[in-house]
């Protein structure tokens, strides 16, 4: 080492930076990568295949870096010292060792890093070139640190084989859509919908049982077709007397086959052999499993019972479908309901049988769920009795006033949100 000279001794010194910042900058690539990212690659990209295949072994992948960036260090040691002590003496060991130590940590170690960091794919896939042969050609050295060393980790209870759980929970996937968002925009609230199934039941979305268009049989045929003419619906159930009776749905496209049928078309039995059987359906069903039932029973409508068997609503394809993609059909009922209006004050001028979930999501409002459904609902359950006269009350963060009552329900309200929760929160001091 003596008789070398110091331009060749540098020369090697500086090869040995930078096969230290190859180690370092393969380690960090190859631990940033996305997995999920990676199993689409690797289809297409051979780099993206390699690297999966040695992500499969962590332990090994780790050793055959850590090997190589630990023979480098200490060869650059070695030379370094030689070097230093050739030029200064003794006091060259310590005018070494500060040097390196710098030189490692910003070429070898944090710039690469760094780079890797920003850019992981495209250098652990370069890598995965290099990493593969040499964890076969130095096998035997990285199978027996790796066996000692997870013999270590065995003495400490943990598991070296066990293997990783890439899976996602709901929650996850939801930062997962967020986070791709600028990517999908147009798909990114469809995909949060999706996932939002599970937590809304159909009783959240149907259309209640005193809001259903039927068709009654024991009506007269004039009535009968006043009802047809004017239901202005793809699908209407049947019933005899009351909408608990219902016998079926009928389909409008077998209507002109009952027209064609003359003075015997419209009668009660023809009316129900054109029609089809009812399929009932819990209230409490989640979306995502009753969008799956749908399918599974080859329907598209369905009547909402409650525990007690009494008919609480219709439930349609159409409906959870709207639920995922918003709004895309027109709707006779909605044509003739427009739901909320703002008048003055920022008051919202609001009709007692909408729905909660609907004004929260018009308005971004965060009106409470848990409990009725529907805007009257909730008031009368605020004041436990119906008022003899309009009243004013606030529930949570929302002035909410009556316009006008009925017997039974209150038909129309004024809504204003006082202060929203940021607002608040900043007022609190939180």
């Amino acid at each position: 080492m003596n008789d070398t000279s110091i331009e060749l001794l540098f020369s090697i010194l500086v090869g040995l930076i930078i096969l230290s910042a190859f180690f370092s900058s393969s380690e960090t690539a190859m631990m940033s990568l996305n997995r999920y990212r990676l199993d689409h690659l690797k289809k297409n990209h051979r780099g993206a295949r390699k690297a999966h295949k040695l992500l499969k072994r962590p332990d090994r992948l780790i050793g055959i870096i850590l090997i190589g960036n630990n023979l480098t260090h200490i060869l650059c040691s070695a030379i370094a010292t030689v070097i230093a002590f050739r030029l200064y003496g003794d006091a060259g060991i310590f005018i070494g060792t500060i040097l390196l130590t710098l030189a490692v940590l910003i070429f070898a170690e944090v710039t690469p890093k760094t780079v890797a960091a920003i850019h992981p794919e495209g250098i652990a896939f370069f890598s995965s070139h290099i990493l593969k042969p040499l964890l076969i050609l130095f096998y035997p050295f990285v199978w027996l640190v790796n066996q000692l060393s997870n013999g270590l980790l065995k003495v400490f209870g943990i598991n070296p084989n066990k293997s990783r759980d890439d899976g996602l929970s709901k929650d996850e996937l939801r930062t997962v859509v967020g986070v791709s968002s600028k990517k999908i925009p147009e798909q990114e609230n469809m995909l949060i919908n999706i996932l939002d199934l599970e937590e809304i039941t159909v009783n959240d979305i149907m259309v209640p049982r005193n809001e259903i268009v039927g068709l009654n049989l024991d009506n007269k045929k004039d009535g009968i077709l006043d009802t047809i003419i004017n239901c202005g619906y793809t699908r209407i159930p049947i019933f005899r007397g009351d909408i608990n009776q219902i016998e079926g749905i009928l389909h409008m496209k077998n209507v002109p086959r009952l027209l064609r049928m003359g003075g015997e078309g419209l009668t009660q039995r023809a009316i129900k052999r054109f029609s089809r059987e009812p399929y009932f359906v819990p209230k409490n069903t989640p979306l995502n499993k009753q969008l799956l039932n749908f399918k599974l029973n080859q329907r598209r409508i369905a009547v909402v019972v409650d525990e007690y068997g009494e008919i609480e609503g219709l439930v349609t394809l159409e409906d959870i479908l709207e639920e995922i993609v918003g709004d895309f059909t027109t709707n006779k009922a909605e044509d003739e309901n427009p739901g909320m209006a703002i008048i003055k004050n920022d008051f919202f001028e609001i009709d007692g049988s909408q729905t909660i979930r609907e004004i929260n999501k018009e308005a971004s409002w965060d009106l409470p769920t848990d409990g009725p459904k529907t805007l009257s609902g909730l008031v009368l359950e605020y004041l436990e009795n119906i008022p003899d006269g309009n009243v004013s009350l606030t529930i949570e963060n929302y002035r909410i006033e009556t316009i006008s009552l009925s017997d039974k329900s209150v038909t129309k309200l004024q809504v204003k949100q006082l202060m929203k929760k940021i607002e608040q929160e900043e007022e609190d001091g939180i």
